[in-house]
């Protein structure tokens, strides 16, 4: 049976899965549709928490990240993974102690003002469409290239499987979808992972293989070598960082506190029944996604491994003039996301340091002289003939190592699986800040649970389009729509959290204007660098304190802090009833219950 056909039907299984969990589960009130009616199990909640949070990003890019930036990638893996255990034990179970349905909800409470609930909304809007745009178009890519189709068509279907089981069974259906799709994706990515470890080191288990000797008599380590191989290439040492300090600890704060303040990720802990299943659901996640983030190191280095060995120094020229380049190349280059050119025409294919091209490739279709498909980009000055896009080394990853093709078409099933369950999430959390925070909380207090559970329906179909209009039409700077998301979430959302739960005299005024200050900052700092409206210099010199706009979204936060408290030392101060209530989330149930009674 062929790789497409075995694609056709992993990919077609597990859409059927997705659209029977979400018939059986479809939300009948709006306590299903926005928490799931809170009774989910923490093992289940926990599975559904890692998938929430294991995004495309995780999946599909964080592996090739490392991959080619080495060591400078641990930032990522710092950051979410430090990111998910500050969420888990300074956030979670406050919040879900407080008892309401979303962030906005909490906010809005907590400083008792319906303009600091629009302000959250505003946020959490902000922050999800940048992230979701990233989601729908990774499933864009791997539909575009396992199922042949082209990559706008394959956002459309993506919208058409995210439409059905998010709009009709709400939290409750993506929960048990998400657990689901956790299965898959996690499944997807430790089968390869092993299956190139024992070829590479002897080693079935991934994360002891980044260790261990290359099983080619070398006597070499995975790490060795590749420091050693990429040194004779023209490159930095794999185990050396190349950025500066400053830049790589702004970037992994971002991260972390970003994770921390995600509203689809937080909204999570609000499924379970109490406060210690909270506890115990992080307490899993933690460990599901853990499975993921101890793999990815060892992924990205035996796939760099593999490239090097399968494209460096390949013949491509046949006698017919045709190239004849390797099969998993041929499968990429059709959609732009790899691209040679043989520079020095001596009919092979040479991978160095340096940028093969002034920009990004972009296909004609036709062929050169040598066999390789033209470019519309003039060649750089240097001996570099290869443009790699690192976000499809864990999906090429299987074809690269010459694996069989169910594992292919494994891998595919996952990366869809991992985008579909974060946009899933993210959607979910717009519709419901729409309908409940906007519409139930603040300008139609009266309508009755029935029209609201259907103004959230609509609120996600909307979300949905928009959605895919953004995956189709990325904007300019969506490379980077992670770190963009992370950095608004860092700097808007997480220092009103943060205060609203430890602070008792964060008033109204200060939270409102703190992340008024945090969001606008960061928001104008990334566009300013990563757009092209402004032809900006993306370059170390021209940042702030030599931070990147990756890592920008740790000054935001400072900023919010500072003008947050600042504001709070000059306006009314907060009620006594909202310190009785800050009191109250902190203190233990048992405690809680008595100071209520006093009061």
């Amino acid at each position: 049976m062929s790789t497409q056909v075995l694609t056709y039907i992993f990919v077609g299984l597990s859409f059927a899965v997705y659209i029977g969990i979400a018939i059986w589960s479809r939300a009948r009130s709006t306590n299903e549709f926005y928490v799931a009616g809170g009774g989910v199990h923490p093992i289940a909640n926990g599975m559904a928490t890692a998938a929430d949070w294991m995004s495309a990003a995780s999946f599909i890019s964080m592996a090739g990240i490392i991959a080619f930036a080495g060591y400078d990638g641990s930032m990522y893996l710092m950051g979410w993974t430090g990111g998910y255990v500050l969420l888990a034990l300074l956030l979670a179970p406050y919040l879900r102690k407080f008892g309401q349905f979303t962030v906005p909800d909490f906010i809005g409470e907590r400083y008792y003002s319906k303009v600091a609930r629009v302000v959250a909304v505003i946020c959490l809007i902000v922050i999800s469409f940048t992230y979701v745009a990233g989601q729908m178009r990774g499933v864009g890519v791997v539909f575009s290239r396992f199922l042949d189709i082209p990559i706008n068509m394959g956002v459309i279907v993506g919208m058409g499987i995210v439409f059905f089981y998010a709009v009709l069974g709400g939290m409750k259906g993506i929960t048990y979808t998400q657990v689901a799709q956790y299965c898959v994706l996690i499944f997807a990515y430790m089968v390869p992972a092993i299956y190139i470890s024992i070829l590479i080191t002897g080693n079935p288990v991934p994360q002891l293989g980044l260790g261990a000797e290359v099983a080619d008599g070398s006597g070499l380590t995975v790490l060795q070598k590749l420091d050693q191989t990429l040194v004779d290439l023209g490159f930095e040492r794999y185990t050396e960082n190349k950025k500066s300090m400053t830049d790589i600890f702004a970037i992994t704060l971002a991260l972390m506190v970003g994770t921390a303040g995600l509203p689809h990720v937080i909204v999570r802990f609000f499924t379970v029944p109490k406060v210690s299943d909270a506890r115990k659901s992080a307490g899993f996640a933690l460990i599901f996604i853990a499975l993921l983030y101890t793999t990815a190191p060892a992924v990205g280095a035996f796939a760099r491994i593999n490239f090097i060995e399968t494209v460096n120094e390949t013949s491509y020229a046949a006698a017919d003039d045709q190239a004849v380049t390797p099969a998993w190349v041929k499968s990429w280059e059709g959609i732009g996301l790899i691209g040679w050119i043989d520079k020095n025409r001596d009919g092979k294919i040479q991978y160095r340091a340096g940028a093969p091209f002034t920009g990004k490739p972009v296909f004609s279709g036709e062929t050169g002289a040598s066999g390789e498909r033209s470019v519309s980009n003039t060649p750089t000055d240097n001996a570099n003939e290869v443009y790699i896009d690192r976000d499809i080394m864990v999906l090429a990853n299987p074809e690269i190592a010459n694996l069989p093709g169910w594992v292919v078409a494994l891998v595919a099933a996952g990366g869809i699986a991992a985008a579909l369950s974060t946009a899933a999430g993210l959607l979910l959390v717009i519709s419901t800040s729409i309908s409940h925070d906007l519409l139930k909380k603040t300008l139609r207090p009266d309508i009755s649970d029935r029209e609201e559970l259907w103004a959230a329906r609509g609120a996600a179909m909307v979300a949905i389009v928009i959605a895919g209009y953004l995956g189709i039409n990325p904007p300019g700077f969506v490379a980077q729509v992670v770190a963009l998301a992370f950095g608004l979430a860092a700097s808007s959302l997480f220092p009103a959290i943060l205060m609203g739960i430890f602070h008792k005299g964060m008033n109204r005024d200060g939270a409102i204007a703190g992340m008024l200050a945090g969001l606008l900052f960061t928001v104008c700092y990334i566009v300013y660098f990563k757009s092209p409206w402004f032809g900006a210099t993306n370059s170390a010199e021209h940042w702030l304190f030599g931070i990147s706009p990756e890592g920008i979204g740790s000054i935001g936060m400072a900023i919010n802090f500072v003008v947050a408290l600042t504001v709070a030392q000059f306006t009314k101060a907060a009620p006594p009833e909202i310190r009785d209530l800050v009191d109250d989330i902190r203190m233990p149930d048992s405690a809680g219950v008595a100071h209520r009674e006093q009061a």
